[in-house]
């Protein structure tokens, strides 16, 4: 288990950069860096495919590399795996048990976010239960997903009156961000806009592109573009 590190600030908010599926754990982690490099705040573990004990070997090393870069780091519908790498937090979806047990499993100190898709009664159901943050989405094609469920942007709207921070998903790039934010997002989770190059330059550059469009009002006339993740 990684050393007990200095807990960032709680807040879930900005660039929530969503980890690409990467075998290498070298290559994922300087892609993080990269993103961490252009202003992603939270950065989400998520990987299907792997086996478990590589799947523990990378969340341990992002542990690390979030602990030393002050990002919150967060495993996601694991929450013995979010445990053993000593993450700031993990992320449920309607599948992955309930929140109070989840809560009971990884600490009162720790956040637990829950993903709602289009659904506003279960983000009110899961704040009153202790959620910290609620998720909303896809808004936008993604191709990560692309037969998710779609949300319309009223429920960010809706959203503010909940008390907690709400993060858009799906299908978000650095042109549509702007009217997720605009609407009440308080954080964009992203895979695809962000990680997609090889190039960790590049990684870095998509990564400001987005993370900046929370202290700008900038918006393109060209609209959004969809087939993010």
């Amino acid at each position: 288990m990684p050393p007990e590190r200095i807990r960032p600030g709680r807040r879930v908010a900005g660039l929530y950069a969503v980890t690409p599926d990467v075998d290498d754990v070298d290559m994922l982690v300087a892609k993080v860096a990269a993103a961490i490099d252009g202003g992603a705040r939270v950065v989400q573990y998520r990987n299907k495919t792997l086996p478990a004990p590589q799947r523990a070997m990378q969340a341990r090393a992002l542990a690390g590399l979030c602990a030393l870069r002050g990002a919150l780091f967060i495993v996601n519908d694991d929450v013995a795996l979010a445990r053993d790498a000593n993450a700031d937090g993990v992320h449920i979806g309607e599948d992955d048990g309930d929140l109070a047990s989840t809560r009971a499993a990884f600490g009162a100190d720790r956040l637990v976010g829950v993903s709602c898709y289009g659904d506003f009664e279960r983000a009110r159901a899961a704040v009153a239960h202790g959620a910290d943050y609620v998720a909303f989405g896809s808004f936008f094609v993604s191709r990560v997903k692309p037969g998710a469920r779609r949300a319309s942007l009223d429920l960010l709207t809706r959203g503010r009156a909940l008390g907690v921070p709400l993060v858009a998903i799906g299908g978000i790039t650095a042109r549509n961000a702007p009217a997720l934010i605009a609407a009440g997002a308080d954080a964009v989770a992203v895979i695809s806009d962000v990680f997609a190059p090889d190039d960790t330059s590049e990684v870095t550059r998509r990564a400001r592109a987005i993370a900046t469009r929370f202290t700008t009002n900038t918006t393109h006339d060209d609209g959004p573009r969809h087939g993010g993740s």
